[in-house]
């Protein structure tokens, strides 16, 4: 009975220290947007259908060491790009300190490049006991709100300890590996995740563009899209999450 009890200890206590948390690395998101559900109803949305892709698929990158990162637009799916092309992805850039909790942020915003500082959006998290594997990585989840009311469903894993994720999403106790965001009709997915040969100097703020801070340029544009109706509210998440 001692040796089993011994073996027991002697294997749980190899899992444990053969455990790796990871506080640098790169992380490629696939982001999927629904075309058809973004646009809407109405005679117009109809018509388009037919010209457009169901969806729509990007990947991004996040670079991200100690407390800080950098998420960057990599490349589009072809097969599924839109007619009119990126609507500036390849201008936008996140650079966030989550020690800090303030962000610096290159954004295409009607056309022109803004320099955007602020603080980090604030998320009211609630972690459930639902958990599922993303890029090998053991994933538990958590229900969000921002904007005050738009849910975000999230999985994060604390096998990475950097608690940051896509975009300006951020507040969990790990890497955000999967979001879901119902009213954006689009999800973001963790496919690859890599920890050799990381370059640190990428994680660094932009300084080109108009200096703005992101709640003053957000009444702006809440402004002027006002008349908007659901494709106005979906520009003002698009640009300041």
């Amino acid at each position: 009975m001692k040796k089993i009890i011994l073996i027991l200890f002697v294997l749980i206590s190899t899992r444990s220290f053969s455990q790796v948390f990871i506080d640098k690395g790169m992380i490629e998101y696939e982001v999927k947007s629904n075309n058809y559900k973004l646009f809407g109803d109405g005679i117009w949305a109809e018509m388009m259908k037919d010209k457009l892709p169901k969806f729509t698929i990007k990947y991004f990158q996040l670079t991200f060491a100690g407390n800080k990162s950098v998420y960057k637009y990599n490349r589009i799916d072809d097969k599924n790009k839109l007619p009119w092309g990126n609507e500036g992805d390849e201008d936008n850039l996140w650079y966030n300190d989550y020690e800090q909790s303030d962000f610096v942020q290159l954004k295409n915003v009607f056309g022109d490049n803004y320099l955007l500082t602020d603080s980090l959006v604030k998320i009211d998290w609630k972690i459930t006991n639902e958990s599922r594997e993303i890029a090998g990585f053991n994933c538990r989840k958590a229900v969000g709100r921002l904007f005050d009311s738009v849910y975000v469903f999230a999985f994060y894993t604390d096998e990475i300890t950097v608690s940051g994720g896509p975009m300006g999403l951020h507040g969990l106790p790990g890497m955000i590996m999967g979001i879901t965001i119902p009213r954006m009709f689009t999800s973001w997915l963790a496919t690859k995740v890599s920890v050799n040969g990381i370059d640190e100097k990428l994680i660094a703020a932009p300084t080109k563009g108009r200096k703005k801070i992101a709640t003053e340029l957000r009444k702006t544009v809440e402004e002027r899209t006002k008349n908007w109706g659901t494709w106005g509210q979906q520009a003002v998440w698009n640009i300041f999450l």
